[in-house]
């Protein structure tokens, strides 16, 4: 289920062919999302982008200019709880080395996995005192990436507010 900020359902693999612009058997481990497509093919149709769309373009990567690559972090949020899939609401921040995920709504609990040394997320070290600085900064990104993107708190009780309306979850 691709509805859950775990590595195993925030992952999806991308392979992209285009001829005298990437080189054949190029790899790359940088934060990119699928958000990222739209950016790449107006920059590649040579079009401009609308200024409050999302994203970046891919393109740099494409052509080896790592130096021209911004993201250090990816956010996600998934509103959708209560509905069929019962997925909590969670948002959250990951960076190569750790990711941070906040479940929220019915529950206020927070995750922190080292994505160095727990690849498959099984140990959660939020409340690790060797980690204390570790959340304070991830923490301050996802404030600043939730800015960002004009995501916040009133815009999760929106979506509350309508599933309400609409008979999905009880007063």
């Amino acid at each position: 289920d691709k509805r859950f900020m775990y590595e195993e359902s925030f992952k999806t693999p991308l392979l992209i062919k285009w001829p005298h612009v990437i080189n054949a058997g190029t790899t790359e481990d940088e934060m990119v999302q699928n958000l990222d497509f739209a950016q790449t093919f107006l920059q590649v149709a040579g079009a401009l982008p609308p200024p409050d769309m999302q994203g970046e373009s891919l393109v740099p990567l494409f052509k080896g200019e790592k130096e021209k690559w911004t993201r250090e972090a990816v956010y996600y949020h998934y509103y959708e709880y209560p509905a069929e899939h019962a997925v909590k609401r969670h948002y959250g921040i990951a960076t190569k080395d750790y990711k941070l995920i906040h479940f929220y709504y019915d529950v206020d609990e927070w995750e922190l996995y080292d994505r160095k040394n727990d690849r498959f997320e099984v140990n959660n070290v939020y409340q690790d005192p060797k980690y204390s600085k570790v959340v304070r900064k991830m923490k301050q990104k996802l404030k600043e990436v939730r800015l960002k993107y004009k995501d916040s708190d009133s815009l999760s009780n929106q979506y509350i507010n309508l599933y309400k309306e609409k008979g999905w979850i009880e007063e």
